[in-house]
């Protein structure tokens, strides 16, 4: 199908939220299945949260296991959640984060940083992305409408904690985004990305010191820490058909810390 202005609303939407069943992924799920979407709730450990999650909203939510670094993993969850819904996935949020603490007190410093701790982030959030992203483009061009909406972070802008490794696989992936808006634009998928900051609470931000949270909102225009809640509003925006005509960019939500 050629490329057209239609945009499907999100209540016509099937979406994939990877590393659903916890944590920010929750928060995603949650506000997709609000507002009317089907929604795979894609986890790798947390099976027991998924399912709870998904028996939310029956009918409409499924939990289906998959590492998104494994690209057939990948393309099997695409092809079950097809045949369980009788309909190609048109939305995916790319949010499964590997096992991270953000905890500046543990970070690796510039001495004790290793090509493997960069490594590990790559794969997850960089190839992750793209396995998620490979397996779901040839649904979405039939259908000549698709939306991958990628989680980023606004630390590569204002890196008040140096998570190098996470930080440097975020901005490889908000290059991905860029690149991919190009590449899939002519097809009818839009790619943008959503930046949070530090976000209260969710499991990987369990770790900060409260001092941290409180520097935070006294830096922000608001004077307050962002919710999961609210970085998923921003989240549903590019899922919408009020952005469609917006590919290729990063919205930072942080409650004004970051001006993009």
């Amino acid at each position: 199908m050629k490329n057209s202005n239609t945009a499907l609303p999100i209540n016509q939407q099937v979406v994939l939220v990877t590393g659903g069943g916890r944590g920010l992924g929750t928060w995603l799920v949650r506000a997709f299945l609000h507002e009317g979407a089907r929604v795979v709730v894609n986890y790798l450990n947390s099976a027991d949260s998924a399912q709870a999650l998904a028996n939310e909203a029956p009918g409409r939510a499924i939990a289906l296991q998959a590492d998104v670094t494994d690209a057939g993993a990948v393309q099997a969850l695409v092809e079950r959640a097809h045949k369980h819904f009788g309909a190609p996935i048109t939305t995916v949020v790319n949010n499964a984060l590997p096992a991270f603490s953000f905890n500046g007190d543990l970070r690796p410093s510039a001495e004790s940083l290793t090509w493997n701790h960069l490594q590990q982030q790559l794969e997850g959030i960089v190839r992750g992305a793209l396995n998620t992203t490979q397996a779901t483009v040839p649904g979405m061009q039939k259908l000549g409408f698709g939306r991958i909406i990628n989680v980023g972070t606004n630390l590569f802008q204002n890196p008040v904690v140096p998570y190098h490794d996470y930080t440097a696989a975020k901005a490889a992936l908000l290059s991905l985004t860029r690149t991919l808006s190009h590449d899939l634009g002519p097809k009818g998928i839009t790619v943008n990305m959503v930046s949070g900051g530090l976000l209260r609470t969710t499991d990987a931000s369990s770790a900060t010191p409260a001092a941290v949270f409180d520097m935070i909102a006294g830096s922000t225009p608001l004077r307050r820490v962002t919710t999961p809640a609210e970085f998923a509003d921003a989240a549903l925006f590019f899922a919408s058909p009020w952005s469609r005509s917006v590919t290729g960019q990063n919205l930072v939500v942080d409650g004004g810390l970051v001006k993009n």
